[in-house]
This record gives structure tokens, sequence and C-alpha cells, in this order.
């Protein structure tokens, strides 16, 4: 009997404490894609943003991410919102350290064949093109062939993808693109005569 009592209240907390760690990761297991689309759709994750995120996101890893890491997502929406992304000089800005930082470029564009597909396995990017215009693919991860080895200090990965099997959409202002770890993306694909455009990325830490 005084065994019972003893283990019992062990046996108690241990429940309590599985349930909190289900809570506070946010049971990413349980989402969904129509979960996921619902919560897309619902914006209240843009905290007022008006610029819009291109159709191609991925909802299901968005919603993933963003509930898993949802002050380092804030703060990045929040400078989209809030900086006047015009006169901003080109720069590096931390937001969180390395958690949450920005970068401004006069972006140089390339021809299609002098780009490559990229992936990152440490950070989100959201890509917005300020001034100008370029365009930018899309693929998932899995049909991507690694052509040279990852660096793991510069968090960037290079490979093919064929051309098929990736998507390539026009990237222009008022709307910004996220691509995640499982996707690999090809940015500063030159559009017309123009070499360059200004452009933004924001980097969030992935989960």
């Amino acid at each position: 009997m005084k065994k019972i009592c003893i283990s019992l209240p062990l046996f108690i907390i241990s429940i309590f404490l599985s349930n909190s760690s289900c809570r506070s990761q946010t049971c990413a297991q349980a989402w969904t894609l129509e979960k996921a689309t619902k919560w897309f759709e619902a914006k209240e994750w843009t905290n007022g943003l008006s610029l819009k995120v291109y159709d191609s996101v991925n909802k299901l890893e968005f919603a993933k991410q963003y509930n898993k890491n949802k002050a380092y997502w804030d703060k990045a929406f929040a400078y989209l919102k809030n900086t006047n992304l015009d006169t901003v000089s080109p720069g590096k800005y931390y937001l969180d350290g390395n958690n949450v930082f920005v970068s401004v470029t006069m972006n140089k564009l390339k021809p299609f064949e002098n780009t490559k597909w990229e992936a990152h396995r440490k950070y989100v990017d959201i890509q917005y093109v300020i001034k100008g215009k370029e365009k930018m693919g899309v693929a998932p991860f899995s049909q991507a062939k690694e052509v040279e080895t990852y660096d793991e200090t510069k968090d960037v990965g290079f490979y093919a993808v064929a051309d098929v099997e990736g998507k390539i959409y026009n990237a222009e202002p008022g709307t910004y693109f996220i691509f995640f770890p499982i996707e690999a993306h090809r940015p500063n694909i030159k559009v017309d005569e123009s070499d360059t455009d200004k452009k933004i990325v924001i980097k969030v830490k992935a989960d």
C-alpha cells in the first residue's frame, strides 16, 4: 500500500508532462493539409501585412513551421509590414540574432541556364522583389539531385532538377515567396532586359 502511494503521484506527473509536451510543440504531427489550408486562409498569421504570399507556398509545411516558431515568423512579417522597403538601404539586419535576419540587395540577375537550384537545411527563405522583377523556380527536394556538396557554414547546397518537374513563377512587387528546407528553389532568373532588381531575403530558423 505504501508503495502504491509513492508511485502513483509519479505516474500522474509523467502523464501531465507528456500532455504538456504535446501542447508546447503544437502537436505538429496532427497537422493535415485540410487543417493547414483553413489556418492559412484565416490569415491571422499575417498580422495585417498587406503583401501577398504566392499561391505556390506549401501550406502544410508553412502551418507546421509557423506554429513551432511563431515568434520568429511574427518578427519577419512585422518587418515587411513596418519597413519602408523602397528606401531601405542594402545591407544585413538582425531581427532576432541568428534566428531571424534580413538581407537587402541590389540583386544581380542571370539567364536561366546560368542559375542553379539550391536548398537550405537550417533556414526558411522569405524572398520578395521590392523593385524590378525576376523569375523563381520551386520543386520538391525529393526530386533534387545534389551537384555541389552542401556547405554547412553557408547553409546551401546546389542541385539538379528536371525542368519538367520544377515550376517557374514570375516574382514582382506585391507578392513574396516562401521556400522551405523540403524544397529546392531557383532564384535570380533574368526577365526581359533587366540585369538587376532590389530584393529582400528574410531568413527564418527552421525547426
